[in-house]
């Protein structure tokens, strides 16, 4: 898999982490490790020294080490590892495109996009899995067959604060208790990753693009999805965010609803991501037939 901008040129990523990952999943020892690792109580421990404060000496090297341009972010000190993690940005770094018809990118992330076929499975780094899998909720995805499927992963360097696309109302959020698998596209090699990884959805009335399904997947050492308490929201408005780890969220579309940007839709034929920016336009509003 290969990660490209929106010039079409391919961006190289460290492979270190992937290597780490490969060795865990692929091998027994590996394995024996992370169903220890993937355990909820362990997730939790992890999270408690990520907010602690020995683990603000952690930050420097991480900034250095993932070439991180801390201009683009708002200036403070950092009492610990997650307070970095979850930093916020300068609003004009991010401009949000709010022309109504226009579809924005949630988070910055890197983009897969799947088309949502009645009688077949999500195909996500050669597994398959059903909508009904995902949601636990067979009536709520066959309302968004031969609709669109929007994987936005996040990696541990991209900024991990996440916005809505649309003005509207939230109805209820759905956990769905899980193991804590990492959502690197490595694991899927050996599991079926977001069957088992913690997730949280809404159902967002939006006022452009209908009902559509916003969804939040933790992963490995994620020990908590932080959604704000909003019912009524507004396009760009922060929805939540991800503390340490990285993290991916679905967005599902009710057919005929959205036009995809070319680019994206070349990119995921091949099995590649697309690199995207929070509030950068990636689609529009389909025009009506009638």
């Amino acid at each position: 898999m290969k990660i490209y901008d929106r010039q079409g040129q391919e961006i190289i990523v460290d492979q270190s982490q992937n290597n780490l990952l490969k060795l865990l999943y692929s091998h027994v020892l590996g394995r024996c490790a992370l169903k220890v690792l993937t355990l909820p109580f362990i997730t939790h421990i992890g999270g408690m020294y990520m907010n602690s404060s020995l683990s603000k000496h952690k930050i420097a090297s991480f900034i250095e080490h993932n070439h991180i341009d801390m201009s683009q972010y708002v200036k403070q000190d950092y009492h610990s590892y997650n307070d970095f993690f979850t930093r916020k940005i300068i609003p004009e770094k991010r401009p949000i495109e709010m022309q109504e018809d226009q579809l924005i990118a949630p988070a910055d992330s890197k983009l897969t996009y799947y088309p949502i076929r009645e009688d077949t499975h999500l195909l996500i780094k050669d597994s398959l899995y059903s909508l009904s899998d995902l949601l636990q909720d067979e009536t709520l995805a066959k309302e968004y067959h031969g609709g669109d499927c929007l994987i936005f992963r996040l990696t541990v360097d991209d900024y991990h604060r996440y916005c809505f696309i649309d003005d509207g109302d939230l109805e209820g959020e759905h956990y769905i208790p899980g193991k804590f698998h990492t959502v690197n596209p490595i694991a899927n090699d050996y599991y079926p990753i977001y069957k088992q990884n913690a997730r949280s959805y809404s159902l967002l009335h939006t006022k452009n693009f209908d009902d559509v399904i916003y969804m939040e997947v933790g992963a490995m050492m994620v020990g908590k999805i932080v959604n704000h308490p909003i019912k009524s929201f507004k396009k760009g408005e922060e929805k939540g965010y991800f503390e340490f780890g990285g993290s991916t969220i679905v967005v599902l579309f009710k057919k005929g609803i959205v036009q995809l940007d070319q680019d994206i839709i070349e990119n995921s034929k091949t099995h590649h991501e697309t690199r995207v920016l929070m509030g950068e336009k990636i689609g529009v509003k389909q025009k009506s037939m009638c």
